[in-house]
């Protein structure tokens, strides 16, 4: 596990506020170098602490897609190659490991429900995907 320091903690936070920033921003913001900013971004991408860069849709936009929740039970055996796979699915926007019965909690998206449906096809058919539970996002309240 990386271990992320106070200005890697703030840069990330702003990053989570505005993903286009420009070095320069965040380094004003920050009250850092460009320099240095530069090298902590390098860094946190070679880390894998930072995947990609994201745009947050506002809701009218975001209600034509189709976003859903899955729980999935994994054989533990094969849970790195699941998690993996899952990684580089594009429907993929989270996915985090939990405890209990199910492994992980897998957060999608998918422009309609034809593709939600190939999507959940794909994905309760990976080798070592036991079961897949999955509920609809239906009105979004906050």
């Amino acid at each position: 596990m990386i271990e992320l320091d106070a200005t890697d903690r703030a840069l990330i936070a702003l990053l989570k506020r505005d993903a286009r920033a420009s070095v320069t921003e965040l380094a004003a913001h920050a009250g850092l170098s460009r320099v240095t900013v530069t090298a902590r971004l390098k860094a946190l991408k070679k880390n894998g602490v930072i995947r990609r860069y994201t745009v947050e849709l506002s809701t009218p936009v975001e209600e034509e897609g189709v976003r859903a929740t899955s729980l999935l039970e994994l054989d533990l055996a094969k849970a790195d190659r699941v998690h993996r796979a899952l990684g580089r699915m594009p429907e993929i926007t989270h996915l985090n490991t939990t405890n209990g019965k199910w492994a992980l909690v897998a957060q999608h998206e998918t422009p309609n429900l034809a593709a939600f449906d190939a999507f959940l096809g794909r994905m309760g058919k990976m080798d070592g995907v036991v079961n897949v539970e999955t509920c609809l996002h239906l009105t979004r309240l906050v």
